[in-house]
């Protein structure tokens, strides 16, 4: 079952993006990833900072028992006059968070999340939905095209020293 978020729900949410954080640790070729002290208190707080700053929403898909073993969290793009010298800045939403839990993957809750995320932002009168992902996640990669999403941009990095 698909939910809005509710604050009783928060410890579990913490859990989730430690558990994607841990996941990108251990694919991460580069390490640069890591848990600071601080990562679990902070980390909830600020994504969901942002989805309420910027009109988004987060769900949370709900197993029988009321555990919470995915969500999604998204937010609408800000534009500033800069952006439309060289860009149709039509609205779009951006997915900030996609995480399901690793026990319950394969399942169709990240499709029905994400399916559920875009209809929000198709409410909003939006024409696009933009996302992140690691590039060492071939997992959500795959995901993801298999969603309809594609490559835009390429963000690249070389270690200099």
């Amino acid at each position: 079952m698909i939910i809005e978020y509710n604050e009783k729900y928060l410890d579990d949410i913490k859990d989730l993006l430690v558990e994607l954080e841990q996941n990108m640790i251990s694919i991460d070729e580069d390490h640069l990833d890591q848990i600071h002290k601080d990562y679990r208190e902070k980390m909830a707080l600020a994504d969901l900072e942002k989805v309420y700053n910027n009109n988004g929403k987060c769900l949370l898909y709900l197993d029988e028992n009321n555990k919470v073993q995915g969500l999604i969290m998204g937010s609408l793009v800000k534009y500033d006059e800069l952006d439309y010298l060289d860009y149709k800045c039509h609205k779009k939403g951006e997915i900030i968070e996609l995480i399901v839990s690793e026990k319950t993957r394969n399942k169709g809750i990240g499709k029905k999340l994400i399916n559920e995320m875009e209809k929000y932002f198709k409410s909003l009168d939006c024409k696009y939905v933009s996302l992140e992902v690691f590039a060492y996640n071939k997992k959500a990669i795959n995901f993801y095209e298999k969603n309809g999403y594609h490559s835009r941009m390429e963000y690249m990095i070389k270690k200099i020293d």
